[in-house]
């Protein structure tokens, strides 16, 4: 297995580490399209009315001989012509006449083996310049690929501390891409509490958190992932792979002791 070089916060190169062997997975965009694929659709389950929705009473018709319609009417809600209709679609409080149903499923399920390839590709792509490259990231200043920080990089508080970071590490070129590139979304989007749309940029991803998440939130495009919670979203946005990837050394050390996504 080949080995990279650990960085400083500073740039410096340091000791040497073995990658682990999710590193040298085949390159399968068709799996790693629907596995992203999956994830996405699960956010996109169409919303219906509840199906109790006006019917959670004891509502019940008198049926003929009261001279009273025949609509249902609550039980105990008395007998004068106030008493509560309830239930039918015409009375206050009852249920909607022909409400929207969710009766569809559109959830695309994956086979967890399956699933488990797509995120060890999509984690061998983020070694791969050519691909990176074709994704749209500017890796000229990187020192290598995959780029592997020390742990100290877990531990940074403020966003100040990560942007001196970002620049110590050549990936200032890469964070500048994704400011520039924000703007408005085309069509209705812009109206629905999505108006804005960022490029992503880079992924950080780290063994344990102790404070980078909220650290690097504020940077346009830059994500933060435990390397427990990776999927293959996070390393394909948009199905794409190849993305841009800043690992901590102990997230490398868990993926080859633990062997995730094995």
């Amino acid at each position: 297995m080949a080995s990279v070089s650990t960085y400083s916060l500073k740039g410096k190169a340091g000791s040497k580490v073995k990658l682990p062997q999710q590193f040298e997975t085949p390159y399968r965009p068709d799996i790693i399209k629907r596995a992203v694929l999956s994830l996405q659709s699960k956010k996109r389950q169409p919303h219906g009315v509840d199906e109790l929705a006006g019917k959670r009473n004891t509502a019940q018709s008198w049926q003929t001989g009261h001279g009273r319609s025949r609509v249902p009417r609550v039980k105990g809600s008395g007998t004068l012509a106030a008493n509560k209709a309830a239930f039918a679609p015409g009375t206050v409080g009852g249920r909607v006449a022909h409400p929207s149903e969710a009766r569809k499923v559109i959830i695309e399920r994956i086979n967890k083996k399956e699933n488990r390839l797509a995120i060890r590709s999509a984690i061998a792509a983020t070694a791969d310049q050519r691909i990176i490259g074709y994704r749209g990231h500017k890796v000229g200043s990187v020192p290598e690929i995959p780029l592997v920080v020390d742990d100290k990089i877990e531990t940074l508080q403020t966003t100040k501390e990560v942007r001196d970071v970002v620049m110590s590490l050549g990936l200032e070129d890469d964070l500048f891409r994704a400011i520039q590139g924000r703007g408005i979304r085309a069509g209705k989007g812009k109206m629905r509490g999505r108006r804005k749309k960022t490029p992503k940029s880079f992924l950080i991803v780290v063994g344990k958190d102790q404070g980078i998440r909220k650290a690097a939130r504020n940077l346009p495009g830059v994500d933060v992932a435990v390397v427990h919670g990776l999927n293959a979203e996070l390393l394909a946005p948009g199905t794409h792979a190849g993305r841009l990837v800043v690992w901590s050394k102990s997230a490398i050390e868990k993926l080859e002791q633990e062997a995730l996504f094995m």
